[in-house]
C-alpha cells in the first residue's frame, strides 16, 4: 500500500510532465524484458519521445540487471545520471537502488522485499505483488514471471499511462499467444487496480500526458538496423563467431536472409552463412568471398578484431574488400563485456602490423546503422580494402526511436571492376597499377575469360603487375600508393555533420552514440551562457571539414567514451599546430554517456561553475 510520506519537499513541487526517467531493478532471467518493453512502447504510442537502456552485468540468470526508460518531450534520449521513478524487484540490490534516489522521487517496491527506510521526502508504494497474482494463476513459477506485469500496471496507473495503450503494446508483443496475453493482461489490470485504490489525493509528481511527437516513429536496436541495411546492401556471404554484443546482428541477419533470399524458381537459398570455428576463420572466409566478388561480412567485438588482425593486414596489402562490424564493448581483454565503450578506434584504424590504415564508418543512430549497413559494401569495394563499422553496445543492443528507413535509391557501387568486355577496351591490365591517380587500381574477378585479366593475388611484396618482388623501390612505390588511396577515402567516405553557431569560440567534436548526450549538452551549455558549435565525425580517415572545424574554433572539446582520448590524439597527430586547443572530455565507466558529464567537463575547462546549471536544466 501507499505510505503517506509525500508530505516532505517532494509533495509540493511542480509536476514534471513528460520529462523523467524510470529505473527498473530486476533479476536477470526473471522475464522483466517483456514488461519493460511494454512500458516503453506504451509511452511511445502516447506520442511522447522515449528511449530504453538495458544495463546488465555479464552474468547468468539470477543476478542483477537494470532497465532505464527516459521520457523526454524535448526528444532527449541519452542516459541520465539520476532517476526519478524506481521499481524495486531485486532484493540483492534493493538497498543501493533505493539509496540512490533523491528527494521527491517515486519508489515502487515489491512488498516481499525488505528495504531500508528511505528519507521522508520520497514517495514509496509497497505493492503486494504475490497477493495480487494469487487470483490470476495457481502456477507458482508463472506468478514469479508475470509479476513483472504488476509493476507495469502500477507505474502506468501512477504516472498516467493510458491503459488502452498498454493493452495495445501487450497485444503487439503477445497477441499471437492468447493464453500468455490473457495472463499478462490480468496482471497489468491488477497493477492498475492497485494504483487506483491507493492513489494519492494529489497526482504523482511525474506524469505522462498524451502528445503527438512520435508519429511514424518506431523502436529498433542498432544491430537489427545494421542487419536490414546489410540485406539491402546485397550481402550474400556471412561468416561469424558469436560474441557479445554483436551476436544479435548476425542472428537478425540470418532471420532476414532466410525469409527473403531464395531463388523464386528453385526455392534454394541465394546466400551463405557460416558459423566459423573462431574469428580468424571468419575473417578469412570473408576475404575469400570478397576476392571472388561476393559482398561478404562478419560481425564481432574488440577481442574478435584482435584475432582478425593478421588477416586484416593481408586484406589491406592484397587489396580485397570485406565488411566487419565491430560492436564495441569495454576492454581491454575481456574487460566488461556487457558494457559500452568507444575504445577500439585507434586499434581498428591501424589494425595489423606494418603501416596500415582502414576506412572506418562511425554510425551515430539506428538510421545510420541501416544506411551504413548497405553503403559499407560500396565503400569497401570502391576502396578495395577491408572496412570496419564501429558501433557500440549502447547503439547495437538498446531500443531507439527512429523514422522508417528509406529504400536505397542508388545502385550498388562495385568499384573498379573490369569484366571481359572492359578488358577488351584496354591495352594492358595490371592489378596494382594506379591508372587514375587516386591510389585505387582496377581488379578483375575469378571467371573472366580474357587472359589479360589473370593475375596472382599475394600478400607478399609485389609490383604493379602482381609479380613477386622484394625490390625496395617497388615496395616504397606500392606503400605510397596505398597511402594515397586512404587520402582519396577522406572525401569518398561520409562527411561529418556540422551545427555551426555563429561567432562561437567553443567547438565540440564527437562520434557514435556520444552524439545524443552532446546535443542535450549543447542546450545545457547555452543555459550556462556558453555558445558552442558541434561537429559529428562519421568516418575515418578524417574528412577535411574536421580539420577546418578544428581550425575555426579557438577551443575544441573532443567528447569520447574511452580513457586515452583516442580521437583527440588522432586529431593532434593530423593538426599538430592545434594540439593545445584540442581538449578531451572523457567518459569510460562502461555506462552510456550522459549529457551532464559532457556539460560539466566543458564548463570545468571554460572556468564556468557547474552550479550555473540546475539539475534538470534540460527540462
Amino acid at each position: 500500500m501507499r505510505e503517506e510520506r509525500a508530505r516532505g519537499p517532494g509533495a509540493h513541487v511542480k509536476a514534471v510532465v513528460n520529462d523523467f526517467s524510470i529505473h527498473v531493478a530486476t533479476v536477470n532471467g526473471s522475464g522483466s524484458q517483456t514488461a519493460n518493453n511494454i512500458l516503453l512502447r506504451s509511452i511511445l504510442q502516447m506520442g511522447v519521445p522515449v528511449s530504453g537502456k538495458n544495463l546488465f552485468p555479464s552474468n547468468i540468470a539470477g543476478l542483477p540487471t537494470w532497465f532505464t526508460i527516459r521520457v523526454s518531450e524535448k526528444g532527449y534520449v541519452a542516459r541520465v545520471a539520476h532517476n526519478d521513478v524506481l521499481v524495486v524487484m531485486n532484493p540483492e540490490t534493493a538497498a543501493a537502488d533505493v539509496a540512490a534516489m533523491g528527494p521527491g522521487t517515486l519508489i515502487v517496491v515489491n512488498d516481499s522485499i525488505k528495504v531500508p527506510e528511505p528519507p521522508a521526502d520520497r514517495i514509496v508504494y509497497r505493492v503486494p505483488m504475490t497477493k495480487l497474482m494469487e487470483p490470476i494463476t495457481n502456477d507458482v513459477k508463472l506468478r514469479r514471471l508475470v509479476a513483472n506485469m504488476i509493476y507495469v500496471g502500477v507505474v502506468g496507473g501512477l504516472t498516467g499511462i493510458d491503459p488502452a495503450e498498454v493493452e495495445k503494446a501487450l497485444a503487439a508483443q503477445l497477441g499471437r499467444k492468447p493464453k500468455a496475453m490473457a495472463l499478462n493482461l490480468a496482471a497489468v489490470r491488477a497493477g492498475y487496480g492497485f494504483a487506483a485504490a491507493n492513489a494519492p489525493a494529489a497526482p504523482v509528481r511525474f506524469r505522462i500526458e498524451r502528445r503527438d511527437l512520435t508519429r511514424n516513429q518506431l523502436l529498433m536496436d542498432g544491430n537489427m538496423a545494421a542487419a536490414l541495411g546489410a540485406m539491402f546492401g546485397g550481402v550474400t556471404v556471412v561468416s561469424w563467431y558469436p560474441i557479445t554484443p554483436s551476436s544479435s546482428l548476425v542472428e537478425s541477419l540470418i532471420g532476414l536472409l532466410e525469409k527473403h533470399r531464395h531463388d523464386p524458381k528453385t526455392g534454394r537459398a541465394t546466400f551463405g552463412v557460416v558459423q566459423a570455428e573462431d574469428e580468424i576463420a571468419a575473417i578469412g572466409m570473408v576475404l575469400g568471398a570478397g576476392w571472388a566478388g561476393a559482398r561478404a561480412m562478419t560481425a564481432t567485438s574488440g577481442p574478435g578484431i584482435s584475432l582478425m588482425s593478421e588477416f586484416f593486414g593481408y586484406g589491406y596489402y592484397a587489396e580485397i574488400p570485406g565488411v566487419v562490424w565491430d560492436v564495441q564493448r569495454v576492454g581491454p581483454s575481456t574487460g566488461l563485456p556487457t558494457r559500452t565503450a568507444q575504445g577500439d578506434l585507434s586499434f581498428a584504424y591501424g589494425l595489423g602490423h606494418g603501416d596500415t590504415a582502414y576506412p572506418v564508418l562511425l554510425p551515430g543512430s539506428v538510421a545510420e546503422c541501416f544506411e551504413f549497413g548497405g553503403r559499407a559494401f560500396d565503400f569497401s569495394e570502391r576502396l578495395q580494402c577491408p572496412l570496419l563499422v564501429l558501433s557500440d553496445l549502447d547503439l547495437g543492443m538498446n531500443n531507439w526511436m527512429t523514422a522508417p528507413f528509406e529504400y536505397p535509391a542508388a545502385p550498388f557501387d562495385r568499384g573498379k571492376v573490369l569484366d571481359d568486355a572492359a578488358l577488351e577496351t584496354v591495352a594492358k591490365f595490371e592489378r596494382y597499377r594506379d591508372v587514375d591517380g587516386d591510389g585505387i587500381p582496377y581488379r578483375t574477378l575469378p571467371g573472366v575469360k580474357n587472359h589479360k585479366g589473370i593475375y596472382f593475388t599475394r600478400g607478399s611484396g609485389h609490383d604493379e603487375a602482381a609479380r613477386y618482388t622484394e625490390s625496395p623501390e617497388v615496395y616504397v612505390r606500392n606503400m605510397d600508393r596505398l597511402k594515397k588511396k586512404m587520402e582519396t577515402a577522406r572525401t569518398l567516405l561520409p562527411a561529418p555533420e556540422v551545427r555551426e553557431a555563429q561567432g562561437a569560440e567553443v567547438g565540440l567534436i564527437a562520434y557514435g552514440t556520444s552524439h545524443w548526450a552532446v546535443i542535450e549538452a549543447l542546450d545545457q551549455l547555452a543555459a550556462a551562457g556558453v555558445k558552442a558549435s558541434y561537429l559529428r565525425v562519421r568516418a575515418l580517415p578524417l574528412h577535411p571539414e574536421v580539420h577546418a572545424f578544428a581550425r575555426r574554433h579557438p577551443r575544441v572539446y573532443v567528447i569520447e567514451q574511452n580513457r586515452d582520448a583516442q580521437l583527440t590524439e588522432r586529431l593532434r597527430a593530423e593538426l599538430p599546430e592545434r594540439a593545445a586547443a584540442l581538449r578531451p572530455v572523457l567518459h569510460y565507466s562502461g555506462l552510456p554517456l550522459d549529457a551532464r558529464s559532457v556539460t560539466d567537463g566543458v564548463l570545468a575547462h571554460e572556468g564556468v561553475p557547474a552550479a550555473a546549471i540546475s539539475e534538470g536544466a534540460s527540462r
